[in-house]
This record gives structure tokens, sequence and C-alpha cells, in this order.
């Protein structure tokens, strides 16, 4: 099945994103060469670090950036509807178009999303039923990327042993201390932020209900069954291979439930 590439026109998302760009840009480029490649010329740290950390930033922005242009769920013009599934489906009052339960409307993207969580800046996207893994991912090794490189900050100058060779770039060796304090200072605020907003994704994933329901308090809990916390991530993330669950470079296959769960198309 083709992915259609969604881009929305919007510059404040445009500018959010290319913020979190700079971010991770400015880190991996400054981190490995300030820190990393000259311990390890000297000895004082193995290549798995090195390469660890490229894994990170490799996997954080390549979840940025499928998050930033995957479709998130956006309904055609016009729907083909299954008889079956009718009584499940209802009209927006906003684009007069019909779509299933738990859709919602983005006043920002102008359309309506399938099991639309919220619309974010920092990816210029909506996170909706097609790519909510993908933000869940970001923000997993958005989190994995800040910690790490906060913990080479604190060991360059606390545990590490002093650098011999300082025959660097002059503009490196000349401000080393303020290249880290901005890395720390930025590590620290992504790190903050991205806690709180992952916490608040997986306790919706484990009660199955999306940010624009907690908001307006239409969970209809009592009518939805409660399913295992197994289900609503194999969902959420397109295959119930765990392992799967880390990896952005593949396709989600939408998983196919009974629709008294009224949770997909």
């Amino acid at each position: 099945m083709a992915r259609r590439i969604h881009f929305v026109v919007d510059p404040q998302g445009w500018c959010c994103m290319g913020l979190i760009i700079f971010v991770w840009l400015y880190n991996t480029i400054f981190i490995p060469k300030v820190i990393l490649f000259p311990h390890y010329e000297e000895g004082h740290i193995s290549v798995v670090a090195i390469l660890c950390y490229y894994f990170c930033s490799l996997f954080c922005i390549a979840s940025l950036l499928r998050a930033s242009v995957a479709d998130p769920g956006k309904l055609p013009e016009n729907p083909k509807i299954p008889i079956t599934e009718r009584e499940y489906w209802e009209l927006c009052n906003k684009c007069n178009m019909m779509r299933p339960k738990r859709s919602h409307h983005c006043s920002r993207c102008g359309h309506c999303v399938r099991r639309m969580d919220h619309h974010c800046p920092w990816i210029n996207n909506c996170v909706g039923e097609d790519n909510h893994w993908l933000f869940l991912q970001l923000c997993f090794y958005t989190q994995i990327l800040s910690s790490y490189t906060l913990i080479l900050d604190f060991c360059h100058y606390y545990y590490f042993l002093p650098l011999k060779k300082e025959n660097w770039d002059v503009f490196v060796f000349r401000h080393e201390l303020a290249l880290l304090r901005i890395s720390a200072f930025m590590g620290l605020i992504i790190l903050g932020g991205i806690s709180g907003l992952f916490y608040t994704q997986l306790m919706g994933i484990f009660t199955d209900t999306t940010s624009i329901e907690k908001m307006s308090n239409c969970c209809e809990d009592i009518s939805r069954p409660r399913k295992p916390w197994q289900q609503t991530f194999s969902e959420v993330f397109g295959t119930q291979w765990k392992i799967l669950w880390f990896i952005p470079f593949r396709q989600r296959q939408p998983l196919r439930v009974p629709y008294h769960f009224a949770n997909h198309v």
C-alpha cells in the first residue's frame, strides 16, 4: 500500500521544527568533536560509546523526519463507508464530511484526522492514527539522546581524565566550555519537556484515550471496553512484535480489531 507524504504549510511549524533540527545538529556535531573523538584518541573511551551516540542520533532524526511528513490519517474527500460500519461514523460539523468516531477536525491543517491525538508544531504535523507510533519513537529517542549528551557533558569535566592533546581546531579549543554549557542547557530543557510529554502519551495508550478525548471528557469509559495494554500498543505501532516498536525504518500495517472498540477505521 502506497504511503502518502503529508506536508503542512505552516510557518510557525517550520520554525519549531527548524529549532529542533538545529539542536539535534548542534549536539551531533560538537559532542563528538569536543568529547567523544578526543577521549577516544587518548584511550579513555571505546568506539562503542561513539557508535551508540550516532546510533541514537540517527534514530532520533529519522523518527522526527518521518513523523513530520507521514500522513497522520487524513480522511479522503469521499470516503467509502462499509455498510456494517455506518453506525460508527458521524458528520463533522466543520468540514461537513463523514468521519469515523474518535476522529477530530484539525483547524490548523484544515481536515479531519482518524484518532487524532493533537497537532504538534514541533513536527509541523498532526499526531494521528498513522503516525502516532513515530511520534512516540521521537519522544523516546530524544530522551535517550538528551540524557546521553548530559552524561557526556558531566563526565568530560568530572570523570574522564584530562586531555593531553590540545591541537584541536582553534575555535573549538577556545570555546569548549561555552559549547558544552550550551549543549547541557539545551539537553536539560528538551529532556524536561519531552519526559512529561512522553509520560502523557504512554498513559494515553495505556488507557486507550487521546489527548483531545481527555480534554473534552468524552472517553465513554463505560460504553467502551478496556483493552489490554499489549493490544493498545500493538494497534498504535501496527505490529505485535515488540522489538519492531523501536525501529522507525519500517512501514506500519494497521491491525484490524473488533469495531466495538471504536478504535480503527
